[in-house]
């Protein structure tokens, strides 16, 4: 007979990033409290308030304002921004974008297009090879 399962808890810290919430922006009691996935997964199906209202306003985690803004991590870095952002700093930046941003978005957009090729190249080859 196998032992029965613990389940798994993860520490806060991993569990926020993993779920793109910046962690000294919760309450207390989420800090310093293990929760099991199943809890974290139920508290993600009715987020309560203090959650849906970090999400919606902020401040996000360097790698959600990075998605935001269509920039990768470094290039946030690159311009500068090494504080968590909230929705309105976010909103205000694609609104009038500095120089840096127009930049590191232009750079993503080429990373991103360079891979999309490649793929398509690698693809293309795999089907030759058939």
């Amino acid at each position: 007979m196998t032992p029965a399962k613990t389940p798994q808890t993860p520490k806060p810290p991993p569990a926020a990033n993993k779920r793109g919430i910046y962690l000294p922006a919760t309450p207390q009691d989420f800090q310093d409290t293990e929760l099991t996935r199943a809890e974290f997964d139920a508290l993600q199906q009715s987020a309560p308030e203090w959650l849906a209202e970090l999400r919606r306003t902020g401040p996000h985690p360097r790698p959600v304002v990075a998605q935001k803004l269509g920039v990768s991590i470094g290039g946030l870095a690159r311009g500068g921004v090494t504080e968590p952002l909230t929705t309105e700093q976010i909103t205000t930046l694609l609104q009038d974008p500095p120089a840096w941003l127009v930049s590191e978005r232009a750079t993503q957009a080429a990373v991103r297009a360079e891979a999309t090729r490649v793929k398509q190249r690698d693809a293309t080859r795999g089907s030759a090879d058939a």
